[in-house]
């Protein structure tokens, strides 16, 4: 039986909840367009919280523009910077640093981390947590190439971390692209699957893509943890 060495982790939906990311950066957004735009911030806000709610995902601020009756451009590209470089109100998930405190007792932990590299790098100070990881990979570092499912993500944390693949476990959230790459390499993969993610409604396209065990709980998760491989 393999020994498992290593965890790493996906950062958004995995560690904290994505939603409270995006309602705080709408936040900021609202607090800018009452100063530029003079649109009322309750008002504003409002109308970003209804417009998540109701599923709307990319064209966010050109919606909320058209409500609002104002043009799409300039604003829609000063909304997106407002968005991306505001400091983000996050906290982890409830457990989460007394998971990190038993799991780094006993495996190296690492965090790989997909988006852009200045709005993840907020995210990740935001929260708090460096203290329990070894190594930390945000994707970006190599450019958009690199995003996953590339396997250059989790290449580079296996190898900082000097560990080979089968002695190391991935935990995600998104079927879509969180396993492949690790599948790819030899990874072990554990989809952490929460109903009330953004990603929780998503399959995996493919076999490549299919995560090696589902958790729906940090208990969960560190119990399979303690008899890895699952049988």
């Amino acid at each position: 039986m393999t020994t498992l060495r290593a965890v790493i982790f996906d950062l958004d939906d995995t560690l904290y909840p994505e939603r409270d990311y995006v309602l705080s950066g709408f936040r900021a957004v609202a607090q800018w367009a009452q100063r530029e735009l003079g649109v009322c911030y309750d008002e504003g806000y409002a109308r970003f919280e209804r417009l998540y709610g109701e599923g709307v995902r990319g064209t966010t601020f050109n919606q909320w523009l058209s409500e609002t009756g104002l043009p799409e451009h300039p604003w829609v590209a000063e909304m997106v910077r407002v968005y991306r470089c505001h400091e983000p109100d996050i906290q982890p998930f409830q457990g989460v640093r007394a998971l990190l405190e038993r799991l780094e007792r006993r495996y190296d932990l690492g965090l790989i981390s997909d988006g852009y590299l200045r709005v993840q790098q907020k995210k990740w100070r935001a929260l708090g947590l460096e203290a329990h990881f070894a190594v930390v990979v945000f994707s970006d570092e190599g450019g958009r190439e690199c995003w996953k499912p590339s396997t250059w993500p989790y290449r580079q944390a296996l190898q900082r971390l000097g560990c080979p693949p089968d002695e190391a476990v991935y935990v995600g959230d998104n079927l879509l692209k969180d396993f492949a790459g690790a599948n790819q390499l030899g990874m072990g993969t554990i989809y952490l699957l929460r109903p009330e993610g953004e990603y929780a409604d998503r399959q995996a396209a493919n076999a490549e893509s299919t995560p090696l065990a589902t958790v729906a709980s940090f208990a969960a998760l560190e119990s399979l943890l303690e008899r890895w491989p699952p049988r």
